[in-house]
């Protein structure tokens, strides 16, 4: 018996969000690849420089938004329910978040691909940041609006569920799963109300025409305020897989669950008033605030290095169970032939790697030198296109056979998929980061303009763009084998025998932890504190400057 038997509503409901999560990352991995061939002017038989920016929008939008949202509400109803151990409250009521999103969803889609339809009338080449000035058709709006409600809605699911648990478990700890997904949901209803304020406030009628101007600077920092933000609501799910999940593929068990809920705790404090370390090169900003965003920048590093900590410390407890021994040689004894945990273990490299260049982002002098350059996608990349996806397309093929009663298909080509991943990103991230450094912009269809030398630090443009090319072709070949994993397992896989669904308890567990940790109440409102000092005053004052009137506010810089 295994979660499909024991919770069949459960598990429909997470393959349906599943399978819009890789549609998705289907069309926003094909989009990423004409991307990567055209910047790079290897290949630009797909579209013309135009056209560019609706791609570069819908492979934003499609892998940062879509597929992130629907895989992350997919993997957190699957914990919740088995931490739970109930079915959804109401199915109807589970359903309807469920078609909200995908409604939502559709219309972002429709508005963008318009954009590649000569007379369609439609167009969203806004980019995945999508503020002014650039703006897009209203259905792009309404459509995020109703993606944004429709995941409120899922949390909601899952605090009904908690709240029934609760009612039957008084005194009780809050499961780890369910732990994780409560402090993520809650850190996401804070961060998401400054998008959400964005879209439905300012942006949508200002598509509709129902006003004629906006000013840049108050959507701009609601977007950031949301928009770093959203980083950890892509990461914070990778943690859960690399927290409960990882430490039983390794062969062992969880390091701590007290550490584990700490960093969660710290994700919810400190995500949200950092938003202007995306806007140190924005005037109109107190120096003040942008340096309040550089401290607490750096703070967060804090639980980041407590999961390096807290993980490797269970795979090595892992690797030594599975016989392996000596400082490093345990490593050895890990089981590098399991695709799920290959993939989470790269994953986490290249989270580690992305944190190092993160560290420059992070800088208000040094950010300077690589802002709005090819840098960032190079680091965006390793962060969410492999810390996250990569645990997210990893972990599939442990949930998969859970899901569908059914043996994975094609082991081969998924144990392949995670290395061919991991080789494509190195070359492509490293390539845009080495473009970032001599000054080669991003989010650009022709970075090499007419005229432009670039001092690059090492190699050629030529060279490099071949680097970007390459790597991306390799990132799209294993995008593929992925699918053609998923697909062959829902379809065609065998009827599973064994299901090896459990996950072993922590070595440290949360009785070894103080109650307040689990005070939800109290952590809310701290977070909300901490997002009060740091945004009440410039947002009042860029709101008293008009809602709608272009312009900064008067604040010196």
């Amino acid at each position: 018996m295994t979660f499909v038997n024991h919770y069949p509503k459960a598990a429909r409901l997470v393959k349906a969000n599943f399978i819009v999560a890789f549609v998705a990352l289907a069309i926003g991995g094909f989009f990423g690849l004409i991307q990567a061939l055209h910047r790079t002017d290897v290949f630009r038989g797909f579209v013309s420089s135009v056209e560019y920016y609706d791609v570069l929008t819908g492979h934003g939008v499609l892998l940062a938004l879509v597929f992130t949202t629907f895989f992350i509400t997919g993997l957190y109803q699957w914990g919740v329910t088995r931490t739970m151990e109930r079915e959804p409250e109401n199915t109807t009521f589970s359903w309807s978040w469920f078609v909200m999103m995908v409604v939502g969803t559709v219309m972002t889609a429709t508005a963008i691909l318009g954009g590649l339809v000569p007379g369609s009338g439609m167009s969203a080449a806004v980019l995945y940041t999508f503020y002014p000035p650039l703006q897009g058709h209203p259905l792009f709006y309404i459509g995020l609006a109703l993606l944004v409600v429709g995941s409120w809605m899922a949390g909601g699911d899952w605090f009904w569920s908690y709240r029934k648990w609760r009612a039957n478990n008084p005194d009780a700890r809050i499961p780890l799963q369910t732990y994780m997904v409560i402090f993520t949901w809650l850190m996401w209803y804070i961060c998401s109300l400054g998008v959400a304020l964005e879209v439905v406030v300012l942006l949508i009628p200002w598509s509709l025409g129902i006003v004629q101007k906006i000013d840049p600077l108050l959507p701009r920092t609601l977007f950031w305020y949301f928009g770093h933000a959203v980083v950890y609501f892509w990461l914070l799910p990778a943690y859960f897989v690399w927290y409960s999940i990882l430490p039983k593929l390794s062969g062992g068990r969880l390091f701590s669950d007290p550490l584990t809920r700490v960093v969660f705790i710290f994700f919810l404090l400190l995500s949200t008033p950092i938003g202007y370390h995306h806007q140190y090169a924005d005037p109109g900003i107190s120096l003040v605030y942008k340096m309040w965003a550089l401290i607490m920048t750096l703070v967060i590093l804090l639980p980041s290095l407590m999961t390096a900590f807290t993980v490797i410390s269970s795979m090595e407890h892992g690797a030594r169970q599975r016989g392996g021994s000596g400082y490093f040689a345990w490593m050895g004894a890990l089981p590098w032939g399991r695709p799920a945990f290959v993939g989470c273990a790269l994953a986490g490299i290249m989270f580690a790697a992305g944190g190092f260049s993160g560290m420059i982002n992070a800088s208000l002098n040094i950010d300077m030198l690589v802002h709005n350059t090819a840098w960032i996608p190079g680091h965006f990349h390793l962060t969410v296109g492999t810390a996250t996806a990569l645990t997210f397309m990893a972990i599939t093929y442990w949930l998969l056979p859970q899901l569908t009663g059914k043996e994975l298909k094609f082991k081969g080509l998924a144990l392949a998929q995670p290395y061919t991943w991991f080789i494509g990103m190195t070359l492509m991230s490293n390539a845009l980061h080495r473009q970032g450094l001599a000054g080669v912009p991003r989010r650009v269809s022709e970075p090499e303009y007419a005229g432009i030398s670039y001092d690059v630090p090492f190699g050629t443009m030529a060279e490099m763009n071949w680097q970007v090319a390459i790597g991306g072709i390799i990132l799209f070949v294993a995008l593929i084998f992925f699918l053609v994993v998923v697909g062959g397992t829902f379809w065609a896989g065998a009827p599973a025998a064994n299901v090896d669904d459990t996950i072993p308890p922590p070595l440290s567990g949360p009785e070894h932890s103080p109650k307040v940790l689990d005070n939800l109440k109290l952590w809310v409102g701290v977070a909300v504190a901490l997002v009060i000092i740091a945004y009440s005053l410039p947002l009042a004052e860029m709101v008293m400057d008009g809602l709608f009137s272009p312009g900064a506010f008067p604040s010196p810089v």
